[in-house]
């Protein structure tokens, strides 16, 4: 009797998130144990494998050098709120930014890369992969899935992406071998806003950061059978970083509506700040849930009945 497949949810983070050094000396990443463990009560019966991917802390060592760096400007101490700017923002911000770098992206990758060969070196024929991404997450998943600007054999970090993009079903140059990927979960995710790339690139001679033409060759490969991938977009009100990708998608890929069955889902969150922000939601005092509601997807019921519901519909 053949063995039940697996079905492999795979998380990328966003930026400013840490694990402890324990967790990072062993390897456990625990960011996204409170949503896989809701999807999995949701899914009894199904075998899950959880494959949680960490890559914030490669720019540590870049943020720890360039802090002093404003910490004793002269005009430093004149500033207000200094400990957030020089922890939480610049953590945040620095995350992204660094990424972008070829330096610190390529570090990311070939972090990811094995990563994500120690969990899916294992996979058989008929196992599936999902992915779960939240905030800028997805800019790094999608820009190690089909961004051109790691085709230079030069860069540190193509080999790495060569075995990433190799063992996903579809993704070019190698699109008959890999895991099938069987579904997509954006969680306020900034994709929106990084396709304008794209739509730089249409008009010019091309950006080495447009994801279309390798986003639009995958889908095609994926849905041969007629089939749709399924696409949710989570997107708390109050969150300001995550935009509605239901219109933005379609859009980047030649006939996206044959390929993509997506959807923007709104949901809510908890707790007092999101209490005292609902009143003055039209107002920019909103804000003050602002950090609330981004991270609000990780321990989100209804987003972890969603993915399940998703999961547990797609076809083998």
């Amino acid at each position: 009797m053949p063995s039940q497949p697996t079905d492999y949810i795979l998380f990328v983070h966003g930026v400013s998130v840490r694990e402890s050094a324990a967790n990072e000396r062993q390897k456990s990443y625990r960011y996204a144990d409170r949503l896989f463990n809701l999807i999995q009560a949701e899914l009894p019966s199904c075998k899950l494998q959880k494959v949680p991917l960490y890559w914030a802390n490669v720019s540590d060592e870049v943020l720890e050098e360039f802090r002093p760096w404003i910490n004793k400007a002269p005009a430093w101490k004149n500033f207000w709120f200094k400990d957030f700017r020089s922890q939480q923002l610049m953590q945040f911000i620095g995350d992204a930014a660094l990424y972008i770098s070829r330096h610190v992206g390529s570090e990311a990758v070939m972090q990811l890369q094995e990563q994500a060969f120690e969990c899916l070196q294992g996979y058989q024929p008929k196992d599936r992969l999902h992915l779960v991404t939240h905030s800028w997450g997805t800019v790094v998943l999608f820009d190690m899935l089909f961004a051109s600007r790691w085709d230079n054999p030069e860069i540190s970090g193509h080999k790495s992406i060569e075995k990433i993009r190799r063992n996903i079903f579809g993704v070019p140059p190698n699109s008959p071998d890999g895991i099938r990927l069987a579904s997509i979960h954006t969680m306020g995710s900034p994709i929106a806003l990084f396709s304008l790339i794209t739509m730089v690139g249409r008009t010019n001679a091309g950006s080495s950061h447009d994801i279309s033409p390798r986003l639009e060759q995958l889908l095609k490969n994926v849905c041969q059978d007629g089939s749709k991938l399924p696409w949710r977009n989570f997107i708390h009100p109050g969150d300001p970083i995550g935009l509605p990708l239901e219109e933005v998608i379609p859009k980047l890929v030649d006939r996206g509506e044959q390929y993509i069955d997506i959807a923007d889902i709104l949901t809510s969150g908890s707790g007092l700040l999101e209490l005292l922000a609902k009143p003055v939601k039209s107002t920019f005092l909103a804000l003050i849930n602002g950090g609330n509601a981004h991270g609000s997807y990780w321990e989100n019921p209804e987003v972890a009945r969603t993915i399940a519901r998703t999961i547990s519909q797609a076809t083998y």
